[in-house]
């Protein structure tokens, strides 16, 4: 078997005027527009031009003569299918979320954690009054967004405030935000904010309540010392990194592994059902300069998950931590001013000022001093730390995000590259990914993992010599630095190749290329392929040798089973993601069910002191297929007991091995008498929903859409089932609505023919709007196990059965 590894050495006026200008739309195809063929004449005008061709399930292809004229088309046909929610995206970071919906109601959640709409509202004004991101747009590539993407953003501003004017406020068909004061035209300014917001997503947008709450001590703790440090830090920090339940998927099959030795990418991530973080599917065309198909998350008019004729990627949210807390030094007496290398700071204070609609209708001013240090803002809790500011001791955040609107240029060159070598050079020339890695295949058959992206420039001797005791015990195990601020040289170090201070250069990370596969399942590096660990790069990129997690194993059993039966097939892929099998189903329910049937008198115990009877319990659990299929009987019961399982300590007798990580940790350990305990507790838990152990899953895992249920397939993230569905549970009901889990989803195989042979599926549909006709179309499709073909070559869209073509021209 062929294999290569890219070592060391390896490739290294925002606001727009909305204009009352002559527009045209018709719905009438053409031959000419079916053909493909566009005039030219619109854009040599000067003006926006773009035909949108819808496929099957709404699918929008894309194509104009120039960057402005597609972001135009885009910017239209996201609106049409999603108002209100890119509406609820431009509110959230306009800080405008008091003054229309109360200060009071619960925060924006799409791109970080606010207790309230006040503390998001504080928290973008002080971004936006900062001028960050307007410093980022005046520097040129990579730091700024290339040319390309300037006139992108500047069409997509068009094509959005095209479709709000044609509709009008008032004639918006989704109820969510018909008539709504909130819904105003846009400008490219708010669709820059969106991505910065989006880069800050893990980090600073984490600890927006605590950024936005901060203040000095008052008199009665002025003197107050710095709060103990927990005993359970370790795992609130855990738990605070993981990302909110967002995670993916991505395997990249090469040569060696596929019937017709080129490449197969299967793209799975799993994101939110609801709201902002939603993906849009699309296909984007400027002939002779760009042609890709893909998802791309709401307000972002690229392809970041996709395909081209070539190359297929898909990215995994990532394990480098991508930021760093500093503890100050305050000097005695002066609460805003902080020490360093002996000399005092002061902070950089701002005011800042947030409309508040009251309970009468009435508007009022709420205004807060929001502090800033050399290290970023300071904060007054975060990742479940006590991290208050007393007269002594204050804490700020780094973020290596900060400032990063990079990834706009790396998912444009990502959609024209033309081998797995093209992809490297895409994420290394303006390294912008901000906290995903990259799976990639080419049609050649190069199976790539790269985890190119923004990662502080923290050694594993800096971390040694600058780390307080807090940062001792969380840094080794979620890579999680708290460093000394009273000291300059515990300042991140830079890289010659990286585009910005202070974060590693893409020839510091971990690449990896093979002609069998890779695969990343939201586990650091080290193990994208089994057979051939990755080591050596530090601490903060990730943790080596420990223990992956059950979907990571889950997927490396299956490729290798599939190997084992000659290779991959596009369908082959499809029916791995969907048989719904569980890792630790099918090697913790025998046992369970062992122990189920031990239990005295037909009682388990319940963490409340009590006992339940079994029932049908034990049986459901012997005889469950080990599938989460919506007819598995016994699955949901394993579910409701292993989520509390999955949380305990000594859960297993054979401990973790580094040199067998895909077998180990295994045989549960049935005798801890939390394990029961937690069974006993699931059991009751479905007693009181009036669910039978042995119903079929389908019957209680659901969503209800246009008044109908539709039974969702999928287990979750701690099950090990690939198809992560991640389920909001009511306690009188089942799961009856998805949180997160797969979403944009995409199969693509590289064939001899110049069009790649593709399937793909929006789990939650296009639209979001419930009046759309594609608001659960392919909800009803993932319900099914079933696909939609991608019609990606010219020839494919003319032959769409349901072909319909709006020619957008505006001058």
């Amino acid at each position: 078997m062929r294999r290569a590894t890219f070592s060391g050495r390896r490739l290294t006026a925002l606001v727009v005027a909305v204009a009352t200008v002559l527009t045209t739309v018709s719905d009438v195809a053409t031959d000419d527009q079916i053909a493909g063929t566009m005039d030219l004449r619109d854009a040599s005008r000067g003006g926006l031009a773009a035909d949108i061709r819808y496929t099957e399930y709404g699918v929008p292809h894309i194509k104009a003569a120039n960057f402005a004229g597609l972001g135009y088309g885009y910017g239209f046909a996201a609106a049409k299918d999603n108002i209100c929610a890119l509406a609820d995206i431009y509110l959230t970071v306009g800080a405008e979320r008091s003054r229309y919906l109360g200060p009071d109601a619960s925060g924006n959640t799409a791109y970080g954690a606010a207790q309230s709409n006040l503390n998001s509202d504080l928290y973008f004004r002080q971004v936006n009054d900062s001028g960050v991101v307007e410093r980022v747009l005046d520097a040129p590539p990579p730091v700024g967004p290339r040319a390309e993407v300037r006139e992108l953003i500047r069409g997509y501003v068009a094509g959005y405030n095209r479709y709000l004017r044609d509709t009008g406020v008032a004639g918006i068909s989704d109820p969510a935000c018909r008539g709504a004061a909130w819904v105003r035209p846009i400008t490219e300014i708010d669709v820059y904010r969106h991505v910065h917001a989006l880069s800050t997503l893990v980090a600073q947008g984490q600890v927006i309540d605590g950024i936005a709450q901060a203040a000095p001590p008052g008199p009665v703790r002025s003197s107050a010392a710095t709060e103990p440090v927990p005993a359970d830090a370790l795992d609130r920090v855990r738990r605070a990194l993981g990302h909110g339940g967002m995670g993916s998927n991505a395997i990249a099959i090469g040569s060696d592994g596929t019937a017709n030795r080129r490449g197969l990418l299967l793209g799975n991530p799993h994101y939110f059902w609801h709201g902002g973080m939603r993906f849009w599917q699309s296909q984007l065309t400027v002939p002779g300069r760009l042609d890709v198909s893909g998802g791309g998350l709401l307000g972002v008019p690229l392809v970041q998950i996709g395909f081209n004729r070539d190359v297929a990627w898909s990215h995994t949210v990532a394990r480098p931590t991508t930021f760093g807390l500093y503890q100050l030094q305050l000097v005695p007496g002066a609460p805003t001013t902080y020490l360093v290398d002996g000399s005092p700071e002061q902070m950089t204070s701002r005011q800042v000022a947030v409309e508040v609609r009251n309970q009468d209708g009435s508007l009022s001013t709420v205004e807060r001093t929001l502090y800033s240090t050399r290290y970023g803002p300071v904060l007054s809790s975060g990742f479940n730390l006590p991290l208050s500011w007393t007269g002594t001791s204050a804490y700020a955040i780094r973020d290596a995000n900060q400032g990063n609107l990079r990834g706009l240029n790396t998912w444009f060159e990502l959609g024209q590259a033309h081998n797995a070598r093209d992809v490297v050079r895409a994420l290394s020339r303006s390294q912008g990914v901000p906290w995903l890695n990259t799976v990639a295949t080419d049609r050649s058959g190069q199976a790539l993992y790269a985890d190119i992206q923004v990662v502080p420039h923290v050694t594993d001797e800096l971390a040694a010599r600058c780390n307080t005791g807090l940062g001792a015990k969380t840094f080794p195990n979620t890579g999680m630095t708290i460093f000394d601020g009273s000291r300059g040289d515990c300042a991140w170090g830079n890289d010659p190749d990286a585009p910005v201070p202070g974060i590693f250069g893409p020839r510091r990370m971990p690449v990896q290329a093979r002609t069998d596969y890779v695969g990343n399942f939201n586990d650091s590096a080290w193990l994208s392929n089994p057979h051939q660990p990755i080591t050596g790069y530090p601490r903060i990129m990730g943790a080596i040798a420990t223990e992956r997690n059950p979907r990571t194993r889950m997927g490396f059993t299956v490729v290798e089973e599939q190997l084992a039966r000659g290779g991959f097939s596009r369908q082959a892929m499809q029916d791995l993601l969907f048989d719904d099998r569980s890792w630790v189903g099918e090697r913790a329910a025998a046992d369970t069910a062992k122990m189920c049937a031990s239990f005295p008198d037909g009682r388990a115990p319940t963490s409340g002191g009590g006992t339940v009877e079994v029932g049908r319990a034990c049986t459901a659990l012997s005889e469950w297929d080990r599938r989460m299929t919506t007819g598995s009987r016994g699955g949901l019961l394993f579910e409701r007991y292993w989520l509390r399982v999955a949380e305990l300590d000594d859960l297993w007798r054979v401990p973790f091995n580094p040199a067998e990580p895909v077998a180990t940790p295994n045989t549960l350990n049935t005798a801890n008498p939390s394990v029961q305990r937690a069974l006993g507790d699931a059991i009751a838990e479905l007693r009181i929903a009036g669910i039978e152990p042995d119903a079929p899953l389908g019957e209680n895992h659901y969503v209800v859409r246009d008044g109908s249920r539709i039974v969702i397939h999928g287990g979750t993230e701690a099950q090990g089932v690939l198809n992560a569905i991640n389920p909001i549970w009511d306690p009188a009901q089942g799961n009856t609505e998805v949180w997160d889990g797969s979403s944009y989803i995409q199969v693509v195989s590289f064939t001899n023919d110049r069009c790649p042979d593709a399937t793909t599926l929006l789990t939650y549909s296009e639209s979001s709007d419930p009046s759309s006709p594609h608001f659960a179309d392919q909800t009803h499709l993932f319900s099914a196990s079933r696909w939609v073909r991608a019609r990606f070559c010219e020839r494919d869209i003319r032959s769409s059965p349901v072909l319909r073509v709006v020619r957008l021209r505006e001058r």
